[in-house]
């Protein structure tokens, strides 16, 4: 099924309403996670429950896997995945790379998308027409760029401390391999590599709500997601993306060592 880019800017409006009066506002953070610290706000919650509404309005018998509501009708062939705030730490540091990301798969499949940044005012998205930027400079079509070697690559990841034990050892010589390394951004990163300003995103543990809406952004904008296994990422876990198939699997490559 195609998703009209009208309802994707509705989604985006909805979720902006509730984050962007709420971010750099110095509001209250709570902490979801004992012994470590994994925050959420009201603007979290806030977002993710007009986004509800919404899906829930449009299409009734859909399914919805929200990362701060949990989940309903999930074993709908039809099921929205949801992440008000990827990168909640960016938005209570004040930081515009966080995003609102939402996306829909059938049958398990990722086929539409969009990350909205409405501080910047910037929507990527991807339907049945392809993959699409909406925001300053003007529309245009999202094209990954043509970077095929790792000496030649940009490489972004949340933090190398996210990699344990030998996986830190390999993710290290994998980075000594490439040009550039830059750390953080979190969903901001995966729109550049769409966008054609980032060539690879090794990401460790991701939750389906983290990725599944990037997913048809990067893959109809020419480039390749998967898990570092070269597994669909889809359910989350450790996420590789890449500009172009060479690329990603030159990177799969070197972070299995």
């Amino acid at each position: 099924m195609d998703i009209s880019i009208d309802f994707m800017r509705r989604l985006a409006d909805a979720a902006a309403a509730e984050t962007l009066p709420r971010f750099r506002s110095q509001g209250a953070v709570a902490n979801k996670e004992q012994g470590s610290f994994d925050p959420v706000t009201e603007a979290d919650r806030e977002a993710e429950r007009v986004i509800r509404a919404l899906i829930s309005a449009e299409y009734p018998d859909h399914g919805v896997l929200g990362e701060e509501h949990g989940s309903e009708n999930i074993s709908s062939r039809h099921v929205w995945v949801i992440d008000p705030i990827d990168g909640t730490r960016a938005f209570i540091s004040g930081l515009p790379v966080w995003g609102t990301l939402v996306g829909l798969t059938v049958d398990g499949d990722a086929v539409a998308g969009m990350m909205s940044q409405p501080f910047t005012g910037e929507l990527f998205y991807a339907n049945a027409s392809g993959a699409h930027y909406e925001g300053p400079g003007g529309p245009r079509r999202l094209t990954t760029r043509k970077t095929t070697s790792l000496a030649e690559a940009t490489l972004f990841t949340t933090t190398p401390a996210l990699f344990k034990g030998d996986a830190r050892l390999r993710y290290d010589l994998f980075e000594r391999q490439v040009q550039l390394a830059r750390y953080g951004t979190d969903c901001y990163a995966f729109a550049m590599v769409a966008a054609g300003s980032v060539d690879i995103v090794a990401d460790p543990g991701l939750k389906p709500y983290d990725i599944v809406a990037l997913i048809p952004i990067i893959e109809k904008a020419g480039g390749v997601v998967t898990t570092f296994e070269g597994g669909p990422a889809e359910r989350g876990g450790d996420i590789l993306a890449a500009a172009t198939p060479e690329l990603h699997a030159a990177a799969m490559a070197a972070l299995r060592g």
